[in-house]
């Protein structure tokens, strides 16, 4: 994410020949002068920036486990973070004279307008603040009028009412530089009236607003898009009630269309579902974990079982950690040296493997698009399925290239089918693939791999309806078991050999699922083993 930072931003400064600027240092001063005296304007040329910048935040759950309400340290950490970032004085001048930013009307490039209102106030106190003390000087110092006493209490009164206004407004800030929106949170959540406390989630929602209403404002003027990254993790040993309460406070945060908010739910779905199962927030879901989380959740990943390449990866990074083996570390250097003086066959540059990746994602959503392709007919109803889809297409096609030196690499319409089905009927497609490496672990026949998925799962489709009570909650998730038979039989038969190249890089299917349905299947194994007499030899040897 920080290389694409860093490419986006060249791209803009190329394009735009404006530098980004940063409220630090000279920034600071020009930051608050554009919070007390401009308001802030979203242009068209703005919408059109794709630089971006993004601030990421860890949130531990298990740190706020012994807290009552674990969402209220979601939201306290989150805005700690995002005072830190910009620092306490930007955001505290901004809740007192900030402006939330407003389109523009029209095609107007001018990305601040002067706050009239706020500069006539101003230079009307100052006004009146300079008659008062002239008024107080010519009485106090002036012979011949001193001695008039009420010419004093005048322009006492007009100095001491107009420098108030000034002195509350410096109070404000005062105010809110001592007494962040985490203290503020945290006083509320801390009060004995807590549970009665009817507007209390109004005033966290209030604290949010005013953030994100921050963040549109510091986009305009760094002269880029900002977005906040929240890495959730340890979700899965906190209780059932605290991570319904944290799925609960993302949603709210992420209600709002243009919200600034990025969520990295890391967990174990094994784990998070039956939480979720167990607590009220699952009422009108019919108890569903699994349909929660996919309403909940816009792009799933469900990180692939390690390669070989990876694990030799992750084996010499723990090599490299011993210092007494990093000797490795300079004989790879030689190697390296030594095959480039040799004539080594070059690799491909990173720009030639995002041109090839871009083109094949291009022609993935071009099948999606083309009405006359049958994939168009499997396509959800549901929004949220579909952008489940379209974000997931071109993790699934980058992770294809990625392994395209292995041969026979699925096309990139065959890979937008197969993201489809995965989405679709998750079930369904993980008894097929369980059901395909069990028997390709139990070395079948050579031409094993040439057989259609949809015969591997007709042949094991009656120890799925066995198994429809346990699996009932994930069987729900299914869509039309007649269009099922229809996309693997008909439209798109893939085969078994595709089906293996296609689970490494399957991201968008919960792997949980199947490896549940491997414990089941092998429970019923052991079942039937047992039921099975066995002969009286074998019984009593003699």
């Amino acid at each position: 994410m920080r290389e694409e930072m860093a490419q986006r931003e060249e791209a803009e400064l190329h394009r735009s020949h404006l530098k980004p600027r940063s409220p630090k240092g000279w920034g600071l001063l020009l930051a608050l002068w554009y919070l007390a005296f401009y308001k802030p304007i979203i242009t068209e040329s703005h919408l059109r920036r794709k630089n971006i910048e993004f601030i990421f935040i860890r949130f531990s759950a298990w740190q706020y486990a012994g807290c009552d309400k674990l969402w209220a340290g979601l939201v306290t950490t989150l805005c700690d973070s995002i005072r830190h970032h910009f620092g306490a004085l930007p955001l505290s001048v901004y809740h007192v004279m900030g402006t939330r930013p407003r389109f523009a009307s029209g095609f107007s490039q001018k990305e601040w307008v002067l706050k009239k209102d706020a500069c006539l106030k101003l230079w009307g106190m100052l006004f009146v603040l300079g008659a008062g003390l002239s008024i107080l000087l010519v009485a106090l110092l002036m012979p011949g009028i001193k001695d008039h006493h009420a010419l004093k209490v005048v322009g006492s009164a007009i100095t001491s009412l107009s420098g108030s206004s000034l002195v509350l407004g410096a109070l404000s800030v005062l105010k809110n530089l001592l007494v962040s929106e985490k203290q503020k949170i945290e006083r509320l959540t801390n009060s004995r009236r807590f549970a009665s406390q009817l507007g209390f989630m109004d005033k966290v929602r209030s604290e949010v607003e005013v953030l994100v209403d921050f963040l549109s404002f510091m986009e305009i003027f760094e002269r880029r898009r900002l977005r906040v990254v929240l890495e959730i993790t340890s979700l899965d040993i906190c209780y059932p009630e605290k991570v319904a309460g944290v799925l609960n406070a993302m949603n709210t945060l992420l209600s709002n269309a243009n919200t600034p908010f990025i969520f990295i739910l890391a967990v174990d779905p094994s784990i998070i579902i039956p939480c979720l199962e167990q607590t009220g927030c699952m009422k009108g879901l019919a108890d569903n974990g699994y349909l929660y989380l996919n309403r909940t959740v816009t792009l799933p990943f469900s990180i692939p079982e390690m390669g070989s390449r990876s694990r030799l990866r992750c084996l010499e990074a723990a090599i490299q950690t011993r210092e007494d083996l990093m000797y490795r570390i300079i004989t790879s250097n030689v190697e390296r040296r030594r095959a480039k003086c040799q004539g080594a066959p070059a690799v491909p540059s990173r720009r030639e493997v995002d041109a090839e990746a871009v083109r094949c994602i291009h022609e993935a959503f071009r099948c999606l698009h083309d009405g006359a392709d049958p994939l168009t007919r499997y396509l959800p109803t549901n929004g949220t399925h579909v952008r489940r889809i379209v974000n997931t297409i071109p993790i699934t096609l980058r992770l294809l290239l990625h392994r395209a030196g292995t041969p026979g690499t699925p096309s990139p319409r065959a890979a937008a089918a197969w993201v489809v089905l995965a989405d679709r009927w998750p079930c369904r497609l993980s008894w097929a693939l369980q059901c395909l490496e069990d028997a390709w672990q139990s070395q079948p026949a050579p031409d094993f791999g040439s057989r259609s998925l949809w015969s591997i799962f007709q042949e094991n489709v009656g120890e799925l309806s066995a198994l429809r009570q346990p699996l009932h909650n994930v069987l729900s998730l299914d869509g039309d078991p007649e269009l099922f038979q229809t996309f693997l039989a008909r439209d798109f038969p893939f085969t078994a050999r595709e089906a293996h190249a296609f689970l490494g890089v399957t991201v968008n299917l919960d792997h949980s699922i199947r490896h549940k349905m491997g414990l089941l299947r092998s429970l019923d194994c052991l079942q039937k083993a047992a039921a099975t007499p066995v002969s009286r030899s074998v019984q009593c040897p003699h």
